[in-house]
């Protein structure tokens, strides 16, 4: 590996994971902290008037509103956390600023213990870390107040901003303060649909995050929603017919007819191959071998080799019809290929098997429901 591709590779890691997200989510994010923020500076200016001693906004509120409205479904984003968040790190970084003369080792320890004791109580929220340092290092404005800088404007502050979320989000049909939703029971009732009662449960999701051993931004409630959705899209995919393309082989290993027999030989052998496809430069089939035809022939050209039987398929064939074609014992796969007979790709009988059990289990449970 060039150290270009080595750079490249290695700089791609620190960028974020990009997540789909509608045009219309991204102006509801903008469009609501612009007018959160204001409706928060303006209710304080109206109730405290310009000569107010506090200072009407603080710039951490300026994250919370980040989070508040453009992700109102996450964990760190909720009224508990803003709210609860952002008071306990004023008043932590009140008491360090008193007890520790130091301001940078006081900053420090304040924002330690804030995500220390956010995190205990569940209120972590990423402001917190900023609101509980101003307390620390914001001047003679702030440090005057004392304690009572946690309720003005920070208490006050959080309080209006998570007002004007909950009324903005609500209107444009945002779950906020959020609420899992789960797919529904065909019969109103709180059980999950019928083929969704099995599979993965509640426990499996601990253990995997466990295994993850990495803290996620997401609800436990939320990952058992979303893999419950994808389970739902997902059986009605499968009951829907699934297609050779769907499930196919692409990456292949293929002999051009003009090499050697003893290439293919290797070939076969080295990747425990039962069939290897004979395919020219365009990518047209010629025909397929197997062990038995090449090591018969070592010192000939593919070309010169006879063709095992094959079966064809197109990429749209449903892959109901291969199960009579596969299941005669004559050959194990099928090569999937073009109207100009150029390579797609393989369906062999563990592919069938794989996805004939998935959907006989989707088909199933539908059954029960």
């Amino acid at each position: 590996m060039s150290f270009g591709v080595a750079s490249s590779s290695f700089l791609t890691r620190f960028q974020p994971m990009r997540t789909p997200l509608l045009v219309s989510e991204r102006i509801y994010a903008a469009a609501g902290g612009l007018l959160g923020l204001l409706a928060t500076g303006f209710v304080m200016h109206a109730c405290l008037g310009p000569t107010a001693r506090a200072p009407l906004l603080i710039a951490p509120i300026g994250a919370s509103t980040v989070l508040v409205f453009g992700v109102p479904a996450s964990p760190l984003a909720q009224p508990w956390s803003v709210l609860g968040g952002n008071v306990l790190a004023a008043v932590i970084g009140v008491t360090a600023a008193r007890v520790i003369p130091d301001p940078l080792c006081a900053g420090a320890v304040a924002v330690a213990v804030t995500i220390a004791v956010t995190s205990l109580l569940r209120c972590l929220h990423p402001p917190a870390g900023a609101v509980a340092l101003t307390a620390v290092i914001g001047g003679p404005a702030v440090t005057g107040l004392g304690y009572h800088f946690a309720l003005m404007p920070v208490a006050i502050n959080s309080l209006l901003l998570v007002a004007a979320g909950i009324v903005f989000n609500n209107l444009v049909r945002r779950s906020y303060p959020h609420v899992v939703a789960l797919p529904a029971s065909p019969h109103g009732t709180a059980d999950a649909p019928p083929e969704l009662r099995v599979g993965f449960s509640p426990n499996d999701i601990d253990a995997a995050l466990e295994r993850l051993g990495t803290p996620l931004d997401v609800e436990r409630d939320d990952l058992i929603a979303l893999v419950r959705h994808v389970e739902e899209e997902a059986h009605r995919r499968l009951r829907g017919g699934v297609t050779c393309g769907e499930i196919m082989s692409r990456d292949l290993v293929t002999i051009h007819p003009d090499e050697p027999s003893a290439l293919a030989l290797r070939r076969l052998r080295e990747r425990a191959l039962r069939v290897l496809p004979v395919v020219d430069e365009r990518g047209v089939v010629h025909g397929a071998i197997d062990v038995s035809i090449a090591s018969a022939m070592p010192e000939a050209t593919v070309r010169d080799l006879p063709s095992i039987y094959f079966e064809t398929a197109g990429e749209d064939t449903p892959i109901n019809e291969l199960f009579q074609l596969l299941s005669r014992g004559r050959v194990h796969e099928a090569l999937i290929v073009d109207a100009r007979m150029r390579l797609r790709g393989i369906v062999t009988q563990t592919d069938l098997l794989a996805v004939i059990g998935r959907a006989q289990l989707a088909k199933g449970s539908a059954l029960v429901g």
